[in-house]
């Protein structure tokens, strides 16, 4: 189909066009140039929120890193999208690069050597003309515009696909094994991950990978391509650490009835946790294995929940749980059976997973990439006093929270101090990532304990020192 070239002369919000057009870049292979196949693919995408405040819009262009070409990030309108959110200031991102083949995720990527500024900088020259013409009319108002390139980064230095699935809520997803970039060069990183079609640009879960020859184990002082091709060599992954920065804000949020849950634990209970969305169940693994607590998952798609214990580790057993299943559904359940007992004092329960919880943790995405998370169908005042029913007079409710907007994040944290006695906030990263922890009680002062100590020593301080009263 030819491309209609209207489209491209205004700003529409969400649009999305890609096609693609010959490679016109003098000696690309003379250059250091990684556009080099006969056909380039351009994809361009304006932001969902267009405005006009009299100024001209910035609009931006970014060449695909090098041999990233098939990657969800730069090949799908949802890793489009994502990149386009991290810069907010942006009302159209172009991304050009080399035209995939079909069928050609590569299941190998190594990091191809950094390319000279000089190269760099002439490549750009050469993509100019071309940028400057998918720019919209309003851009001309004062002569050409000056087109502005964007680079991309990440710590990826090798990466091998191990796995496709598809499952049947989450759709295409990938096991991958990377080594990533380490603060010295004697210290090698290896990383188990896993991600979604739907939202790549986001790593649902990720746990260290650990080579093993013989009895040695660790750092082996090799890099992951060397030592993949090692007969002898086999990897584990190590579930006794969080990796991820929000899912240690998660656990941290614990610190504010970490007293009341130190006196239960020497009153010979154990701590109970149930948490919404699984992935790889890095989090449901840490809580029991590092934290002895008993833990409840439930996980949409049973496809993951499979993945997670075959790759990541995750062991159900008796102090692990397992379901697969809708989450609202599944904290509805629960609360229905709370009010039955509560008209029903005197019997008996004989099932722990019928018990109140702790804390209850949400970790659950949205099927669509512009929506945020949680998901909006969560955030309800319904909901919300249904969790209340499943918690203990004590209890925490911690969600991870990647905001579409501020407003969605507002009426987040309203709905939240509607219900709940206190709402706090975790900031996790520079963006507007972060995690809220609601309380059903007052939250006692008194740290002094042995919990405390071992939560300090599991995880880092530098969340719990951040919690904020909002």
């Amino acid at each position: 189909m030819p491309l209609d070239t209207s489209k491209i002369e205004t700003l529409t919000p969400s649009q999305f066009i890609t096609f693609t057009i010959p490679n016109s870049i003098p000696n690309p292979v003379k250059h250091y140039c990684y556009l080099r196949s006969p056909l380039l693919r351009v994809a361009l995408l304006d932001s969902p929120k267009v405005t006009s405040n009299g100024d001209a819009p910035l609009i931006a262009a970014m060449i695909v890193p090098g041999h990233r070409e098939s990657d969800w990030i730069f090949c799908t309108e949802s890793g489009h999208f994502q990149l386009l959110l991290n810069f907010s200031n942006v009302s159209r991102l172009i991304l050009i690069g080399n035209n995939p083949q079909p069928n050609s995720g590569a299941s190998i990527y190594i990091r191809p050597p950094v390319t000279d500024t000089l190269d760099t900088e002439k490549l750009e020259d050469d993509l100019k003309p071309f940028v400057i013409a998918l720019h919209p009319t309003e851009c001309f108002q004062d002569g050409l515009p000056e087109p502005v390139f964007l680079t991309y980064e990440d710590d990826i230095m090798y990466r091998a696909t191990i796995y496709r699935y598809v499952g049947p809520v989450v759709g295409e997803f990938l096991i991958e094994d990377v080594e990533v970039e380490s603060k010295d060069d004697t210290n090698k990183v290896f990383r188990r991950r896993l991600r979604f079609k739907r939202t790549p640009n986001l790593i649902q879960s990720e746990i260290p990978l650990v080579p093993t020859i013989s009895n040695a184990m660790g750092d082996l002082g090799l890099d992951l391509p060397s030592l993949r091709k090692m007969n002898e060599v086999e990897f584990r992954v190590d579930t006794d650490v969080l990796v991820q920065p929000y899912l240690t804000a998660m656990v941290s949020g614990l610190f504010l009835i970490v007293s009341l849950l130190d006196q239960r634990i020497k009153q010979g209970f154990i701590p109970r946790a149930l948490c919404l969305g699984v992935g790889g169940g890095a989090l449901l693994s840490f809580l029991n294995t590092r934290l002895k607590f008993k833990v409840v998952g439930v996980e949409s798609d049973e496809v993951v929940l499979s993945i997670a214990r075959q790759y990541f580790g995750l062991n159900s057993g008796n102090s692990i749980r397992l379901f697969v299943g809708e989450a609202i559904g599944y904290i509805a359940k629960i609360a229905r059976r709370q009010r039955e007992r509560s008209t029903r004092a005197s019997q008996a329960n004989t099932d722990w997973l019928d018990d109140k919880y702790d804390v209850l943790m949400v970790d659950l995405d949205s099927s669509d990439a512009r929506a945020g998370t949680p998901p909006a169908e969560i955030i309800k005042k319904a909901i919300f006093q249904a969790v209340r029913l499943v918690l203990h007079d004590h209890g925490v409710f911690v969600i991870n929270v990647i905001p579409s907007d501020d407003l969605f994040y507002m009426t987040l944290i309203q709905k939240l101090q509607d219900v709940f006695h206190k709402v706090y906030e975790i900031k996790v990263g520079t963006k507007n990532d972060s995690v809220l922890v609601a309380t059903m009680s007052s939250v006692p002062n008194d740290h002094d304990n042995d919990l405390s100590i071992k939560l300090r020593c599991t995880i880092s301080g530098a969340y719990v020192d951040s919690i904020t009263e909002l």
